[in-house]
C-alpha cells in the first residue's frame, strides 16, 4: 500500500507504517512514532528512578524517518529531567547491530565507562550496546532500552539485563489499515485520527495513528497473551537449561510459564 509515482487519476493510496516522504499518498496508517518515543522516554526514567544520570542515545538510521520521531519523543520526555546528562549520542546507519555495537563502544570508552542508562531505539540495537556493557561486567546495571518486543528483547528484560521494550500490536495496524481501505474502495472518505506533516512534500497528510505500548516485567504475558511471541518460546535456544532455575521464576512470575 506503498504510495507510487505516477498513480491513476482518482485513485487513492495509503502509506503503511512509514511516511514516504515527498510521496503523493492520500492517508497514512502507522503507530504514533512520537509516542513510541515517548514510551521509551519514560521508560528509561522508570527504570533510572530519580537518580543523577548519564544517558546514551543509540538512534535508528539517519534515512529513517520513524528513527527522526522515535529520538524527539525520546528527548521530550528525557530533556526535561535536570538530573540527566546527555553523555553521548548518535545515529546507527542501516539499524544495524554490529554498527551500533562498535559505536556503543566508542561511547562507553570515550565516557570512561560512566553511563548509567541507553536509549537505544530498539532490541537489536539495546541488544548490541549489552554486548559491550556484558563484557565489562556491568550486566543488569545499566539500564537499556529496546523496541518491538523482540524474543530476544523480552527474554532479557526477563532475565534483568534489559529495563524494558516498545511493543507495537501489528494486528491493529493491519486492521486498521484494512478499514481505511474498505472505506475508499466504497467511494467513503477515509476516517482518521490525526495528520501528519510530510516536511518534504509540505503537507499534511490524513493518518490513523495508533498507540504504543511500554513492555517491563509486569506486563511481558501481554505480548505473549497476543501470540505475537509464544509463551514457549521464551525458553528455547540460549535459554532453555536456564529455564530450570532462576530465569524459569523469572518467567512464572510474569505469568508466561
Amino acid at each position: 500500500m506503498r504510495a507510487a509515482r505516477p498513480r491513476p487519476q482518482g485513485v487513492k493510496t495509503i502509506d503503511y507504517d512509514r511516511l514516504t516522504l515527498g510521496g503523493v499518498s492520500d492517508y497514512y496508517v502507522s503507530f504514533d512514532n512520537v509516542k513510541v518515543g515517548e514510551e521509551l522516554g519514560k521508560g528509561l526514567q522508570k527504570c533510572l528512578g530519580g537518580k543523577a544520570s548519564n544517558i546514551a542515545y543509540l538512534n535508528g538510521s539517519p534515512t529513517d524517518n520513524n528513527a527522526t520521531l522515535f529520538a524527539k519523543g525520546a528527548h521530550n520526555i528525557l530533556d526535561k529531567v535536570a538530573d540527566y546528562k546527555k553523555a553521548a549520542e548518535q545515529a546507527v546507519p542501516d539499524w544495524k547491530p554490529e554498527k551500533a555495537a562498535t559505536i556503543f563502544e566508542q561511547m562507553y570508552t570515550e565516557q570512561h565507562g560512566r553511563i548509567d542508562g541507553v536509549l537505544a531505539a530498539n532490541d537489536n540495537l539495546g541488544n548490541a550496546a549489552m554486548a559491550i556493557v556484558k563484557k565489562n561486567g556491568r550486566a543488569g546495571k545499566v539500564a537499556i532500552t529496546g523496541q518491538d518486543a523482540t524474543l530476544q528483547g523480552l527474554q532479557n528484560i526477563l532475565d534483568g539485563t534489559q529495563c524494558m521494550t516498545v511493543y507495537k500490536p501489528v494486528k491493529q495496524e493491519a486492521d486498521a489499515a484494512a478499514k481505511l481501505a474498505i472505506s475508499l474502495l466504497k467511494g467513503q472518505k477515509g476516517e482518521t485520527s490525526a495528520t501528519v506533516n510530510d516536511p518534504q512534500g509540505k503537507r499534511d497528510v490524513p493518518s490513523v495513528l495508533l498507540i504504543p505500548i511500554g513492555v517491563f516485567k509486569d506486563n511481558v504475558k501481554q505480548v505473549t497473551d497476543d501470540q505475537f511471541v509464544k509463551a514457549a518460546d521464551l525458553c528455547k535456544g540460549a535459554y532453555a537449561a536456564r529455564c530450570k532455575g532462576a530465569y524459569a521464576a523469572k518467567c512464572k512470575g510474569a505469568g508466561v510459564q
